[in-house]
């Protein structure tokens, strides 16, 4: 990625339905040379699907968030554990921690039940010791992810 490509993304970051056109006079490219970069973008990864909002509805409503916090039973050869929340459909982020706990899981699921049921296949998975789950009651920062520069 260059700095056109950092100037595309911040622009469709501001709108992503912003006109080809528009965008190259922005970037100083020609419409298909903008085209071309905003597939080549896609194709690898930096820019990654689409979102749609239904007027009077947001994804804060549409979602239960949990977050749960997994002991493990041993550490450094958990990768069982790791492997099954992979398969998990609903674990938005699965991050390794340093500290009291060894796992960090945020699910994102269509309700209360389904957070349930997966705190339940997590608790029962072997190599599980514990669990921690909190679930979300508002977001108050939800930040886009940025490319790593």
């Amino acid at each position: 990625m260059d700095a056109i490509d950092e100037q595309i993304i911040a622009e469709l970051t501001r709108n992503a339905r912003i006109p080809h056109a528009e965008l190259a006079n922005r970037v100083l490219l020609s419409r298909t040379a903008v085209r071309q970069r905003i597939e080549r973008l896609e194709r690898h990864g930096h820019i990654a699907g689409y979102t749609i909002v239904r007027p009077g509805h947001s994804a804060d409503n549409d979602t239960v968030s949990a977050l749960v916090l997994v002991h493990r039973q041993d550490r450094m050869r958990g990768g069982d554990v790791l492997a099954a929340l992979k398969r998990i459909p609903e674990v938005a982020i699965c991050e390794i921690l340093s500290g009291d706990f060894d796992i960090m899981v945020r699910l994102e699921a269509a309700s209360l039940e389904r957070v349930r049921q997966i705190w339940e296949d997590i608790a029962r998975l072997p190599g599980v010791r514990d669990t921690v789950t909190s679930l979300t009651l508002a977001k108050i920062v939800n930040r886009p992810r940025h490319p790593a520069r």
